[in-house]
């Protein structure tokens, strides 16, 4: 396993980590990613831990709360050895202080996920959506002083804009609190938007990306061809609405070429499209989300071995996407190599 600094920050993490979202399963959303109890998700771990994974990811709306219950008894008696990563910030329930990031909500939510999770500290918490109500200082205040509590140890962020990022660590660095070093993000060779405002602020500000979704929302498995329905047993008949649309074409395309390159390496098309990620600029961690063991043990295999420089270019040029306006700019760092600093570790 290959270890990375997460952004600008002295904590390392593995550059495969395992998204819990497929714990517990229940809602119409979480009830099709996955239905793992603590057996499974102990034997999930088990895995993960064998290739060297320490980093693990939920949220307190994953199965309204059940992933983080069922992922801290999974690792129960080898905590010393995992990170644990949550988010808040969505809503979770009906009651007017239910979503947001206003300190009640924070002190709230933080020590529900505490108790959810057994734990004494999160060693990452990461805001699930920007607050537009509450004040900025409230929230970053509150952030910084769950971290001086011990109850928290990094900051991170996911689904932010870039202008709410850097006002965010404007304040930050004003005031000398604790800073975001993560960016929750969704990256995939059929999902690049990232690229635009994200990955030029990362780089420049020290966030290290932690990739959801690397699969595309499952339309990267291999599963999916052109001229082929979709697969009688696949999740997107449930779930395609709940995620980020990719046009059929664009989509084709892309796969073309990681069937073509799986010929010519002998790699699954999963392992490809993760390998690619990996050497993509400020990306710290690549989030697994397997919710069984073939599909685990496949998955963990997209490291140790590299994609030539002709194959990351013929992969480059089937996803790419025309750059939105101002365009200008964003043409200025196509390819990314000139990105300074890259931030590749």
């Amino acid at each position: 396993m290959e270890y990375r600094t997460l952004g600008r920050s002295g904590l390392k993490v593995s550059v495969l980590s395992f998204g819990a979202g497929t714990f517990g399963g229940s809602g119409p959303l979480f009830s099709h990613w996955g239905t793992s109890d603590v057996a499974e998700a102990r034997r999930l771990l088990d895995i993960c831990l064998d290739a060297g994974v320490t980093l693990f990811d939920t949220a307190d709306v994953y199965s309204n709360g059940a992933s983080e219950e069922i992922l801290g008894q999974a690792v129960k008696g080898r905590r010393d050895r995992v990170l644990l990563s949550t988010k808040l910030g969505l809503p979770l329930g009906e009651g007017p202080n239910d979503a947001g990031s206003s300190r009640h909500r924070l002190i709230t939510g933080v020590e529900n996920a505490l108790r959810r999770l057994d734990t004494d500290y999160i060693d990452l918490l990461q805001l699930h959506a920007f607050d537009g109500v509450t004040p900025v200082e409230e929230v970053l205040s509150t952030l910084d002083q769950l971290v001086r509590d011990g109850k928290v140890r990094y900051l991170g962020v996911s689904n932010f804009a870039g202008w709410q990022i850097m006002k965010s660590l404007a304040v930050s660095d004003k005031h000398g609190w604790s800073r975001y070093v993560a960016n929750q993000v969704y990256y995939s060779l059929v999902g690049r938007d990232y690229e635009w405002e994200l990955m030029p602020l990362g780089a420049d500000q020290g966030l290290g990306a932690l990739v959801w979704s690397p699969l595309g929302w499952g339309r990267l498995t291999g599963k999916i061809r052109r001229g082929a329905p979709l697969p009688e047993g696949s999740r997107l008949h449930e779930t395609a609405s709940f995620g980020p649309p990719v046009a059929d074409e664009r989509l084709y395309a892309v796969v073309d070429v990681l069937e073509e390159i799986a010929g010519e390496t002998g790699k699954t098309v999963p392992r490809i499209a993760l390998n690619w990620l990996t050497a993509r600029p400020t990306v710290s961690s690549v989030i697994l989300g397997a919710r069984t063991e073939s599909q685990l043990l496949d998955n963990l295999g997209a490291i140790g071995w590299a994609l030539t420089a002709e194959q990351r270019t013929r992969l480059d040029k089937a996803s790419a996407i025309t750059a939105p306006y101002p365009r200008f700019p964003y043409m200025r760092q196509e390819g990314f190599a000139r990105l300074d600093p890259p931030m590749v570790p």
